[in-house]
């Protein structure tokens, strides 16, 4: 083994160490990493080599507590563990590793364990995070499925928590059809949290990608939940929130992604829904109103990924030409009128209002009795519809 490799895999086993010594997103962890190197680090918390110059900002006691950790840690274990359970452990610097995680600065994660067959760096490529209220209604878990199957669909990777609620939904709408989807967890990828989606987790790894920033065995955290978000939000091309209250990890999520410059979506719900509050006031601000995957797609695709125009049904009425539109309108609503009477109302001749009357009448519109006209006897509802009424 050359040395350049001997080094590769010396940080390798270094930032695996350093995953139990610092906790998600610790920034300064990150920046002593950064200016050190994640083998020096550890030389320097392990005391090895005699005094060492010391790291800007490590107090005594910040360093007894890390030192604790990083003497209980094996990096050779974890490594061994997560490989066991057909996992591997992604560092920055691999080619598997998604340089959009650098955005985060030195709050990225040291490394990312990761189990699934798929290339995570090229899955995170073309992902969609859909994240939000673990209580949902059948409203938000619906729509979470919906959009779930719809974007991949479309081709583009599902990325959520694994979560009960709006996450499980979303993942579990990618894989009934046979999509793409990645769960990052708030805890070791060897745990299955929560225990209820031990089956839906066994499928994503079979299907898709499980990965975390905590080493095997570690269990999440009320923090490790909340520090989880920005990973979401980092690694995926925009986040919809699909219900949230407006004390929600999930619009933790979304702001992370406002300001990695991210997209950031918004399913509406009822005004008068608790679990649609966040949401609403997301799209108050400057996240976008999505309410299908062809939405999403084109906010978050690539030039011609458009969504269909919308617009009502195209009903009878709506094919009639100007003047055939207007010689209806002048029709009363009840009783026989003249051709003539007609002619007057429209604003055109006799003639052409003749010509037009029996254009209507074979479209149904209208009928004749003696010499004069009537609308045809409908239901009033269609009769709206055909005079253009509300």
């Amino acid at each position: 083994m050359s040395g350049l490799s001997r080094d590769v895999e010396a940080d390798r086993r270094a930032r695996a160490a350093l995953t139990r010594v610092f906790e998600p997103g610790d920034e300064r962890g990150g920046r002593w990493i950064r200016e050190v190197g994640p083998s020096e680090l550890v030389r320097r918390l392990m005391g090895e080599g005699g005094p060492a110059q010391p790291l800007k900002g490590m107090t005594a006691q910040r360093l007894a507590a890390c030192r604790l950790r990083v003497a209980a840690a094996d990096p050779a274990r974890d490594l061994a563990e997560v490989a066991a359970a057909g996992g591997r452990f992604v560092c920055p610097g691999d080619t598997e590793w998604p340089s959009q995680l650098d955005d985060l600065g030195d709050a990225r994660p040291i490394g990312l364990w990761v189990r699934g067959g798929p290339d995570l760096r090229l899955w995170a490529l073309r992902s969609v995070a859909l994240v939000g209220a673990r209580a949902c209604t059948p409203y938000g878990a619906h729509m979470a499925a919906t959009l779930g199957a719809g974007l991949a669909e479309r081709g583009w990777v599902v990325v959520s928590g694994a979560a009960f609620g709006v996450d499980g939904a979303a993942h579990r709408g990618a894989l009934a059809v046979g999509g793409a989807t990645m769960a990052v967890l708030a805890c070791g990828v060897d745990v299955a949290y929560p225990k209820g989606h031990t089956e839906l987790i066994g499928r994503i790894v079979e299907q898709g990608l499980v990965m975390g920033e905590l080493p095997p065995s570690e269990h999440p955290t009320r923090s490790r939940f909340i520090l989880r978000n920005r990973v979401i939000a980092a690694l995926t091309r925009g986040t919809v929130v699909v219900e949230a209250q407006y004390r929600s990890g999930s619009l933790v999520t979304a702001r992370n992604a406002q300001r990695l410059g991210r997209f950031t979506m918004g399913v509406p719900g009822p005004a008068t829904s608790g679990l649609s509050a966040g949401v609403h006031e997301l799209l108050r601000g400057e996240g976008v109103l999505v309410t299908d995957a062809a939405e999403i797609a084109e906010l978050v695709g690539e030039i011609g990924d458009l969504a269909p125009v919308r617009r009502g049904p195209v009903l009878p009425r709506d094919l009639l030409d100007d003047l055939a539109a207007r010689i209806l309108d002048a029709l009363p609503w009840s009783g026989l009128v003249s051709g003539r009477d007609v002619a007057r109302a429209a604003g055109t001749s006799t003639d052409q209002a003749l010509g037009r009357l029996y254009e209507l009448h074979s479209l149904g519109f209208v009928e004749s009795v003696g010499d004069g006209w009537r609308l045809t006897p409908v239901p009033p509802s269609d009769a709206d519809t055909r005079r253009g009424g509300a």
